[in-house]
């Protein structure tokens, strides 16, 4: 009777033992399926305390207070700043009418002071005319520089909003209740009264007279 052939040992050192058919085959250790969530209750909220709510609300308090003053030091700065700018342009607008009209008081100084080194001798009144007129038109170009300018009531029908009657008169050409004469001038700044006309009222035709206070 023939005797089995002895299994041959395993080349890879095994000693002819196969793996179960489930193992991975390289050799890794087995995957785990993960664990089912925790069906633990989470835990239950607070309610805070009556001091905790308390503290909670004097805190937004002096934080609304902080914000309410650094709003109201901040409008103060900027009142002070609006303040100052207007202050400094009133002062240059008033500086630059002021040097203007150091201007035209240095004309008329020049001329009393040619006068009065003449001791009143050989006075020409041609010239001292002529030099007085220039000095009236320089004045009425620097007013006309800041829109002052004079307008004519002479004749106008009278208007209470730019014109003062201080007397009546008759004119034998001017309708009762115009301006019959302008006895000082009126001045606008640019669309703005600046002075009324001093004016005498027509009463009506007839002879000329003297203004008669009325």
């Amino acid at each position: 009777m023939k005797r089995p052939k002895n299994p041959a040992p395993a080349s890879d050192g095994s000693n002819g033992a196969t793996a179960p058919s489930d193992a991975p085959a390289n050799g890794a250790p087995e995957a785990r399926a993960p664990d089912p969530p925790s069906s633990a209750p989470a835990p239950e909220l607070t309610e805070a305390t009556p001091d905790e709510k308390l503290a909670a609300l004097a805190a937004e308090r002096d934080e609304t207070k902080d914000r309410m003053l650094r709003i109201a030091a901040d409008f103060e700065n900027w009142k002070k700043r609006a303040q100052k700018e207007q202050t400094d342009k009133a002062n240059e607008a008033r500086e630059r009418v002021l040097k203007d009209m150091l201007e035209v008081i240095d004309n008329l100084e020049r001329a009393v002071a040619m006068q009065a080194s003449a001791g009143g001798k050989g006075v020409d009144g041609p010239a001292v005319l002529k030099g007085v007129d220039l000095v009236l038109r320089l004045f009425q170009q620097k007013l006309e520089r800041y829109e002052v300018r004079p307008f004519d009531a002479t004749g106008q029908p009278f208007d209470p909003r730019v014109h003062e009657a201080i007397s009546k008169m008759a004119h034998p050409e001017i309708p009762a209740g115009s301006v019959a004469a302008e006895l000082q001038k009126g001045y606008r700044v640019g669309e703005r009264l600046l002075r009324p006309a001093l004016v005498s009222v027509s009463s009506g035709n007839g002879k000329p007279t003297a203004p008669s206070e009325g």
